[in-house]
């Protein structure tokens, strides 16, 4: 069993890595079931699995928070990668190729005052 913490955007994910037959829960519901009609963010989720060739290989108990669909999908997928590293660390360099090991860093922008979000400007009127 391996503990791995993930983030993306504002999500927190704590993902468990157990030998077992490939089930995925997320916060107690099947994967499938929690990203329902985004088979882009399932593909994420599934990804770091696929790139070591161990997608049957492990049952994944995944707690996320905070965020939304996106990030948590996301967050989930980097802690699963950050998993798989610890649990055998030749499986690193494909991890780090897809580039899954890294934090994504991208974040919202503060709003500045004056404007309406972070750089959407109130409408202009001459008059």
């Amino acid at each position: 069993m391996v503990l791995a913490t993930g983030r993306r955007k504002e999500s927190v994910a704590r993902v468990r890595l157990v030998s077992g037959t490939g089930r995925i829960l997320v916060n107690g519901q099947d994967f499938q079931e929690y990203f329902k009609g985004r088979p882009g963010l399932l593909a994420l989720v599934q990804r770091p699995l696929t790139e070591v060739g161990a997608r049957e290989a492990f049952d994944v108990h995944a707690n996320v928070y905070g965020g939304g669909v996106s990030g948590q999908a996301g967050a989930v997928a980097h802690a699963l990668a950050r998993a798989l590293q610890t649990l055998d660390p030749s499986w690193r360099p494909p991890l780090k190729a897809a580039g899954l090991l890294r934090r994504d860093p991208r974040m919202k922008e503060r709003r500045k005052y004056g404007l309406k979000k972070a750089r959407k400007a109130p409408q202009y009127s001459k008059r």
